[in-house]
């Protein structure tokens, strides 16, 4: 019998696209995308979702490409125009599972200076009864260790959990610890794939 979910966020509930920043302050497509591969902006980040402060990453990484200081900088500063509104059919579901008395829970990769920002935003954060931050424990998915955490904190038998999350590599890692894991493509096919598992929604 499930009776607990556990969400990601970025791009299940709340969409994220850097992209939509960095349009604003670059010529065109193409600019942005080399800016993107050149400073390997997805690997910048995670070290942000995995503890580093944000100094530390503009300091360290804008000494390497001085020419893109100003955008590091103004990702941080201007996080909030990296995200949108919220998937109005991901937070439905996450009502719907709420009152039918799951556990909800949240895995989320996010760093610990941009989640108080997103609380500000998101006034659905608050129906977790826990959010795992990775900033915050200095572990990221898809580490095992991340997941393991967060069964023992809130004490989750896998069996019993349905985990969703955008990313192939990071639903992985929850069926290898026993379970069941729905890999996101849109919050459609979301509520089929929970309704494939007998859920009420």
């Amino acid at each position: 019998m499930i009776d607990t979910i556990i969400f990601d966020l970025g791009n299940v509930l709340i969409p994220w696209e850097p992209r939509w920043l960095f349009r604003k302050l670059l010529a065109d497509e193409a600019q942005v995308e080399h800016f993107l591969q050149e400073v390997d902006f997805n690997a910048w980040n995670a070290a942000h979702d995995a503890g580093q402060p944000f100094a530390v990453g503009i300091a360290s990484h804008g000494a390497k490409h001085p020419q893109h200081r100003h955008l590091l900088e103004a990702y941080f500063e201007r996080w909030e125009e990296s995200v949108a509104a919220p998937f109005d059919e991901s937070v439905a579901l996450l009502h719907e599972l709420k009152a039918a008395g799951f556990r909800l829970l949240a895995l989320t990769n996010f760093s610990t200076e941009t989640f108080p920002r997103a609380q500000r935003l998101y006034s659905f954060l608050q129906e977790f009864e826990g959010v795992v931050v990775s900033g915050e424990e200095g572990l990221i998915k898809p580490d095992p260790a991340i997941y393991e955490l967060l069964l023992e904190r809130y004490g989750v038998e896998p069996t019993r959990a349905v985990f969703i999350d955008d990313s192939a590599a990071n639903v992985a890692t929850a069926r290898q610890l026993g379970m069941h894991a729905i890999h996101f493509t849109g919050p459609e096919m979301l509520r089929g794939s929970l309704r494939a598992l007998n859920l009420p929604v």
